[in-house]
C-alpha cells in the first residue's frame, strides 16, 4: 500500500475520533513566512528546480509506535518524526535560502497527523 494513503488513513482516523481539520499528508520545508500569492508562487517554484525527490524515514519507528511525538501547539500536536538525513535537511535549507526564511531554531524534520488543541492526557 502506499505510504501517503497509509498516513492519510491514519491521519482520518485520528480526527475522526478526536475532530481537527483535514489536510493531506506532508513535510513542513519552511516555517510560517508572509508573501504575496504571486510572489510564493515564483519562490516555489524556483526553489523546486534545485530540490531532488529523497527517501525520507521515520525516526525510531516500531511496532510499538515509537517516532510518533506531541508537541505544545496546534500544528505540532500529533507528529511522526522524521530521520534528519542530509537530504531532508539539505532539502531544507535549500528551501529556507529561497524563500528568504531565517530559522529560530533547529529544522525539525516531521509530518504532522493531526491539527487540534488536545490537553496532554487527550495527546496519549
Amino acid at each position: 500500500e502506499d505510504v501517503r494513503a497509509r498516513a492519510k488513513k491514519v491521519m482520518d482516523t485520528l480526527r475522526l475520533e478526536v475532530g481537527g481539520p483535514e489536510f493531506d499528508p506532508h513535510v513542513t520545508v519552511v516555517g510560517a513566512i508572509r508573501l504575496s500569492p504571486e510572489d510564493a508562487l515564483g519562490k516555489f517554484k524556483s526553489a523546486c528546480k534545485g530540490v531532488k525527490a529523497y527517501t525520507a524515514h521515520g525516526k525510531g519507528i516500531s511496532a510499538y509506535g515509537k517516532g510518533i511525538s506531541t508537541g505544545t501547539f496546534l500544528y505540532k500536536c500529533v507528529f511522526l518524526l522524521l530521520e534528519p538525513t542530509p537530504e531532508v535537511v539539505g532539502t531544507n535549507d535549500h528551501c529556507c535560502a529561497h524563500f528568504g526564511y531565517n530559522r529560530t531554531s533547529t529544522y525539525m524534520p516531521h509530518m504532522s497527523l493531526l491539527y487540534v488543541d488536545l490537553t496532554e492526557e487527550e495527546k496519549k
